[in-house]
């Protein structure tokens, strides 16, 4: 399926703007799409998702171009964002953490203050439910079903690090944006970018919405982003310009 199995790590500057050539993929239908990873600033809570767009995105796009942004930064532009001062871990969040696993891309559900924010966003019976059955299934190497069960808008909620190495993510979460798609249909219609919502890592590439127009599949994205081009960590690089290429 992949061109070239490893991330391409071409750093390229055009017009003030640094990206990194991800290199192609080519999708199970045949089709083949370029990737550049796009770097910007620290995003911080409530800034302008379609001014983003402008200042990075805008002077490499080319026409047939579209643009992965991930959910961890639009859910920066739209304030869905909890502190530890505004998050109280009660009763259950602090008993069922201990019980919840870690993942290789970050803090799990171990971390009272992310429990508690998924207790508040389904409801306690349903993650009593997904507790229950992950530690039954567990020792039978049955893995995610807690996450599975919850939903994936939970497994998007992110941060609470006290490991990163951005010290607002010490005390910080982020949950992904209530209306994806309606984000999406914003910037497009503001910017003429056609746009998809990712919550993607190294095992899952989660779409959350796409705008209305947006010219390639589910499947298509899927093959797009197969790789997690957005990568993690330090990166800095929450839009992948998507260019499909000509047969």
């Amino acid at each position: 399926m992949s061109d070239n199995k490893n991330k391409t790590e071409a750093r390229r500057e055009q017009d003030g703007v640094v990206y990194f050539d991800r290199g192609i993929l080519t999708g199970k239908d045949g089709r083949r799409y370029q990737r550049y990873a796009i770097q910007t600033h620290f995003v911080q809570p409530n800034e302008d998702k379609c001014g983003l767009v402008r200042r990075y995105v805008l002077p490499l796009f080319q026409p047939g171009d579209c643009l992965s942004f991930t959910a961890k930064v639009m859910g920066m532009c739209t304030g869905n964002v909890r502190t530890l001062e505004d998050t109280h871990p009660g009763f259950f969040a602090r008993a069922l953490a201990p019980f919840a696993g870690h993942n290789s891309t970050g803090i799990g559900a171990h971390q009272p203050y992310k429990m508690q924010i998924i207790i508040e966003t389904c409801g306690l019976p349903r993650v009593l439910l997904a507790a229950a059955v992950s530690a039954v299934t567990r020792p039978f190497g049955v893995r995610g079903l807690f996450w599975k069960i919850c939903g994936h808008g939970v497994a998007g909620i992110d941060g609470f690090y006290p490991d990163s190495s951005f010290e607002v993510y010490h005390t910080m979460g982020v949950i992904n944006p209530e209306d994806p798609v309606g984000c999406c249909d914003e910037i497009e219609r503001e910017t003429g970018v056609p746009t998809v919502c990712m919550d993607a890592n190294d095992f899952d590439q989660n779409q959350l919405g796409k705008g209305t127009k947006f010219p390639l599949t589910d499947a298509q994205i899927q093959d797009a982003m197969a790789d997690n081009p957005s990568g993690q960590g330090d990166e800095l690089t929450p839009f992948i310009l998507i260019r499909p290429l000509e047969a």
